[in-house]
């Protein structure tokens, strides 16, 4: 390796090279070796190679090096320098001074940390070498001491609701968990912790959690805002055991307050320093889920960096050494949630048992006010589930059918029995209701499925799933965040055509969806749904005013209506509530399991509109109509 860089140095030219003063070849070559981040070979051009491989490889991996040690050289782990001979002091026959400038490239940094330097070189059996001490790596360097860096996190950048003010503040918690070195009866302090409803857990996985932990492992079982720890207290603490540890974190204003879609802010973890290609360190608070995690980036913003001396034995700091970069604070994102909104959707879900989600969003902008999902919801439904939409999908059947016939009205009567085959397959409303021949604001109220799937059958081709996404199905949502914008089939004939008229078939839709559909139907506007300020994609085309006034007819008749589904629990709400129930089967169950669904606006100019929706709940006027009057009664 020695001859390699020393024929490196002459191979330009045999004249110029021997100009080359050996005291400064053996220099550069140091420093070239030094700066691959190869202790080994650097430690060979010095006068004491095994102490100096030692100490470079400790600075080397203080300055975040992944592999450097005293046998081999380095991978590519991100380190390296660019060291460089800058002149000669203080020559003598068998000493001189090396002067010289560096440049180091630190993993996931962009700004280098530079410094100059000067090496003693002295002539050892004809050869020159870097006469040994820790300061031959930094000049403020001592023996006995390495290199390190100190990451100083700057304070993250607020979540913003739509108001400006901090969706999340510092919060104080505590961590209830086991220390199993005091642990007496393992048994009997499992039944005793999971008999406290707060902790939510069972006997048998705190069991399992002790029994897998290493020795003198710390076992958590849940972390609980101070208020609620408090409450519960006096019947864990004195629990032979039991074990808690205070914090401050970053926390929204209720534990269940727009969760999942906010996410959480954490330390990171493996996966997420892997992903981070050195932007981000264990040790550091970062976004963990939801739009903290999607947003990480621009809230986090970037780590100051600096350079010290640490203890080789206790790795104390010592004199700092430089700064590579100073902090620099993140940016804070203003969301569209309105914090009154959200909150009376998260109160009006607390106590449901089911899936269950609701969106709220402004159909003249397509800021979205609330997103809110039960404690039971396997994640983020109200954004990205895919469900069937049942009736609620009448509001594009009836739109399609709009579009075809420009002669049909909302008081244009149709026929509403109580059931329809197509191609043999025998569709029906429920429990079979007939009303003869009615109003489409009627057929629409009573949620006649054969009057829906009898205007489904007579569409043009494609026409029906071209009326869905004119109400904004398939759109090319310009979200931080994963959600589901629904889909259709282009094309359906025979009882897949049937099925789709009354939302069922291979119709597939998301809360959000269904609120930006129902939004759409009533303000004539395809909406554009955006969660953050500023942030939104250009909504589709206008409706025609005709279209807007016949579906604003129907949606008012499924409230205002007596015996229309909506009516008996929201008839009497303020603001002209305007909208569509809906039930919708799936699985394989005889007889099949149903979703329950509501779909609408409020206010007559359409200031917000909503989607409620609970999985398996059956009948809609006992699942989602209760929670939409709730939630409307909430939000003002």
């Amino acid at each position: 390796m020695i001859a390699l860089i020393l024929a490196a140095l002459t191979v330009t030219g045999c004249d110029r090279a021997k100009k080359i003063p050996p005291e400064q070849q053996a220099a550069q070559a140091y420093l070239t070796a030094l700066g691959a981040a190869d202790a080994a070979t650097a430690a060979q051009h010095t006068t004491d190679a095994g102490v100096a491989t030692a100490a470079i490889s400790k600075s080397l991996a203080g300055l975040g090096n992944s592999n450097s040690n005293s046998d081999s050289k380095s991978d590519s782990s991100g380190l390296s320098g660019e060291l460089r001979v800058t002149g000669l002091a203080d020559r003598q026959p068998n000493s001189a001074t090396a002067n010289y400038e560096a440049s180091w490239r630190l993993p996931g940094l962009s700004t280098p940390w530079k410094y100059t330097g000067s090496l003693p070189m002295v002539k050892q059996a004809e050869s020159w070498r870097v006469s040994w001490a820790a300061s031959a790596i930094h000049p403020d360097l001592k023996n006995g001491s390495h290199l390190t860096l100190k990451r100083s996190q700057p304070a993250r950048a607020a979540l913003q609701d739509a108001a400006g003010a901090p969706l999340f503040a510092p919060t104080p918690v505590v961590t209830v968990g086991i220390n199993p070195a005091n642990v007496r009866d393992l048994s009997g302090l499992a039944v005793r912790l999971a008999a406290v409803p707060a902790l939510q857990t069972t006997a048998g996985e705190i069991t399992s959690a002790v029994n897998a932990a290493a020795k003198g492992q710390f076992v958590p079982i849940i972390t609980l805002r101070r208020p609620a720890y408090e409450q519960i207290k006096a019947r864990i603490f004195n629990l032979p055991g039991t074990q808690f540890q205070s914090e401050t974190r970053l926390l929204p204003p209720s534990s269940n307050f727009a969760k999942p879609l906010l996410g959480s802010v954490g330390p990171a973890t493996a996966e997420i320093v892997e992903a981070s290609q050195g932007q981000i360190k264990a040790g550091d608070v970062v976004g963990v889920s939801g739009l903290q995690r999607a947003l990480d980036a621009q809230l986090r913003g970037t780590p100051g960096v600096e350079v010290y001396a640490a203890d080789d034995t206790d790795a104390t700091l010592g004199a700092k050494l430089g700064t590579v970069t100073p902090p620099t604070p993140g940016k804070p994102v203003r969301l569209t949630l309105d914090r009154a909104i959200q909150a009376a959707a998260d109160a009006t879900l607390a106590r449901e048992s089911q899936p269950a989600a609701i969106v709220a969003l402004q159909p003249s902008t397509g800021k979205i006010l609330a997103v809110a999902n039960s404690a039971s919801a396997p994640g983020d439904i109200a954004l990205t589930g895919q469900y069937p939409a049942g009736s609620t999908f009448k509001i594009a059947t009836y739109t399609a059918a709009f579009q075809a016939d420009p002669a049909l009205t909302a008081r244009t009567t149709a026929d509403c029995p109580p059931t329809i085959t197509v191609n043999g397959r025998t569709f029906e409303n429920e429990d079979r209701f007939s009303h003869g021949r009615i109003p489409l604001t009627a057929a629409f109220g009573y949620s006649c499925n054969t009057t829906a799937i009898d205007f489904g059958m007579k569409l043009p081709a494609g026409a029906l799933a071209k009326a869905a996404r004119d109400l904004g199905l398939g759109g090319d949502w310009q979200l931080p965040t994963p959600a589901f914008s629904g889909s259709i089939p282009a094309t359906a004939t025979g009882t897949e055509q049937a099925a789709e008229a009354i939302g069922q078939g291979k119709v597939l839709v998301s809360p959000l969806l269904m609120a930006s559909m129902a939004g759409a139907a009533a303000s004539g506007v395809p909406i554009a749904p955006s969660l953050v300020a500023g942030q939104q994609a250009k909504p589709g085309p206008a409706l025609d005013s005709r279209l807007t006034a016949n579906m604003n007819a129907l949606m008012r008749a499924t409230v205002a209506m007596p015996g229309a589904t909506g009516y008996p629990l929201l008839h009497d709400l303020p603001g002209e509530i305007r909208g569509k129930t809906g039930t919708a089967e799936f699985g394989t169950d005889t007889p099949p399991k149903s979703h329950s669904w509501f779909a609408g606006v409020r206010g007559d100019s359409s200031d917000m509109a909503i989607a409620v929706f609970v999985y398996g709940g059956e009948d809609s006027t006992t699942g989602a109509v209760p929670l939409a009057r709730q939630f409307f009664t909430r939000a003002g």
